[in-house]
């Protein structure tokens, strides 16, 4: 398991791209509407790592529920696992609370699943599976 990134929520990635365009000198690799989450996604490759800004596209998605009532901040961990489904199995076995007992497109077209931070010391954990 390794670092795969760390996602940040924002209210306006017009707003926040510049700040870590500057910070990082760079503007982001990439930037993608992931649309079963409701997202917009810049992406900031960070040596074997990326940072990820995150944007609500609409005012029901998880993210903007999480921006009204936390704000701005880290808004997860994802770390990257060769066997997502047989990851998620294990865990659940092994008592961990699941957001996601499946695993579900994320950005990149990547497949992706969320522990519950319950669970995790009150972290949003997102496991990704390496291509």
């Amino acid at each position: 398991m390794k670092l795969h990134h760390i996602a940040i929520a924002v209210g306006s990635l017009a707003e926040a791209c510049p700040v870590f365009e500057e910070l990082l000198g760079k503007p982001p690799d990439s930037e993608e509407v992931v649309e079963e989450q409701k997202v917009r996604v810049a992406m900031f490759q960070v040596g074997d790592s990326r940072l990820e800004l995150l944007e609500a596209t609409s005012e029901d998605s998880p993210l903007a529920r999480s921006l009204s009532k936390r704000g701005q901040g880290l808004h997860h961990v994802a770390l990257a696992v060769n066997d997502l489904a047989g990851t998620l199995r294990k865990l659940e076995s092994s008592g961990v609370r699941l957001i996601d007992r499946e695993p579900r497109c994320g950005a990149g077209n990547e497949q992706v699943a969320f522990l519950h931070p319950a669970g995790t010391a009150g972290v949003l954990i997102e496991l990704v599976e390496e291509k």
